[in-house]
């Protein structure tokens, strides 16, 4: 992906990575990703972020069409993960005047990531509301923690209002030859299906976190926001920032169902079908089926975010849960998932524990209302299960309490 304008000014120097098969070696990437970095060109010239090393060679090419023969002056290291972090040391060899900008903790940090010893002399920490002089741009820095990292900070520029956000607002999903949203066909609801499993996969456990940093941007000005991962955002702002805060605060996003089920051999998903029969018969909310075995586990955490009701239909498996159950519900807790209504249907030919095990998973997490009938199978379901499935999906639809 070659040099992109912003602005006059801003210009986008990252670079597409469609080889990746798994981003942080688990999250399905089939789109691709983005390592996004960028360059304010004025009286001084400041690059923000580097990239992941997979994409070294076209990002200097980037950065040499950008400078155009000129030097940088600053880096400003808004996060130290690998995918942003891989290319300080050839920077610093290539560039070795360039002054390096972060705040305490990212320096603290950095040591970790680089071998090469930056002079202090070479050093510039920035903390809250502090300002950087670029001559008509002036970067504001806003510290982020825990925005998935310690050491994460945000930028404003004040003469053009952008946000650079780290790895808010982020997404997977090459971008061609593509920058802002409003060129992606479909956007900006279609950003928000790899926003979403973005988010709550890799970022969505900080949601205090995440709600403070919208607090402080929230009286800023703001007319695009240029994350670290897929494209610049920029019109309909409140749509993406609405978003942030509902999946920020985990509240639903819409009325709908999971049904997310582990079958051995394939008696529990034929109730699973069954359910989302009867939903479907009485609803036009969504309702979407989930073979745990199969499914990217990232996509279903992310819909049972997405909707407001989730049933768990698992097997008795070696006196527990079959591992695909178990996985999911660690990542359910593990991303802090609250505030929904769920249910239980568990089967087992002989003694049955898998209805226990998911009812006690789910009443270890915050705020979730549980169905007190959970529908057991003795390995098929028949006329009695039918009626109870029925049954379930009258109190999911509140047709019946």
């Amino acid at each position: 992906m070659a040099v992109k304008k912003i602005s006059d000014s801003i210009l986008y120097v990252g670079a597409d990575d469609t080889t990746l098969d798994l981003f942080e070696s688990q999250y399905p990437v089939p789109g691709g990703i983005t390592y996004n970095s960028y360059v304010i060109k004025d009286r001084k010239i400041a690059v923000f972020d580097t990239v992941d090393e997979r994409a070294t060679d076209p990002w200097f090419d980037n950065l040499e069409e950008a400078f155009e023969g000129k030097a940088p002056d600053y880096l400003v290291l808004s996060h130290l993960e690998p995918d942003h972090s891989a290319n300080i040391e050839r920077f610093l060899m290539k560039y070795p005047d360039t002054v390096i900008v972060a705040n305490a903790k990212a320096f603290a940090m950095l040591p970790q990531f680089v071998n090469t010893e930056i002079p202090q002399e070479k050093r510039l920490v920035v903390a809250e509301n502090d300002t950087l002089e670029l001559g008509e741009h002036t970067v504001k820095f806003m510290m982020a923690p825990m925005v998935h990292w310690p050491e994460v900070m945000v930028e404003y520029e004040l003469s053009e209002k952008v946000l650079f956000s780290a790895d808010g607002f982020g997404t997977f999903g090459a971008l061609g030859d593509k920058l802002s949203v409003k060129e992606l066909e479909g956007m900006p609801e279609a950003w928000a299906d790899e926003a979403r499993r973005y988010f709550i996969n890799i970022v969505g456990k900080y949601g205090p976190s995440v709600q403070a940093l919208l607090k402080k941007v929230s009286a800023l000005e703001i007319s695009k926001i240029a994350p670290l991962h897929g494209p610049v955002l920029e019109g309909e702002l409140d749509f993406y920032i609405d978003k942030y805060m509902k999946w920020s605060s985990y509240q639903p996003e819409q009325e709908g169902v999971v049904i997310a089920y582990a079958s051995l051999h394939g008696n529990t998903a034929k109730a699973a079908g069954k359910l989302a029969e009867d939903l479907r018969a009485g609803t036009a909310q969504p309702v979407e089926v989930f073979d745990l075995s199969r499914a990217d586990m990232s996509q279903v955490v992310a819909k049972s975010f997405e909707y407001d009701k989730l049933v768990l239909a698992g097997v008795t498996y070696d006196g527990g849960l079959m591992p695909c159950m178990e996985d999911f519900l660690y990542h359910l807790k593990m991303k802090n998932f609250q505030n929904r209504k769920a249910a239980v249907i568990e089967n087992g030919s002989w003694g049955p524990v898998a209805g226990k095990l998911m009812s006690d998973a789910l009443a270890a997490l915050k705020n979730v209302t549980v169905y007190e009938n959970k529908v057991t199978i003795k390995t098929t379901v028949n006329e009695k299960n039918e009626a109870e499935l029925s049954e379930l999906a009258g109190w999911l639809l509140n047709k019946a309490e």
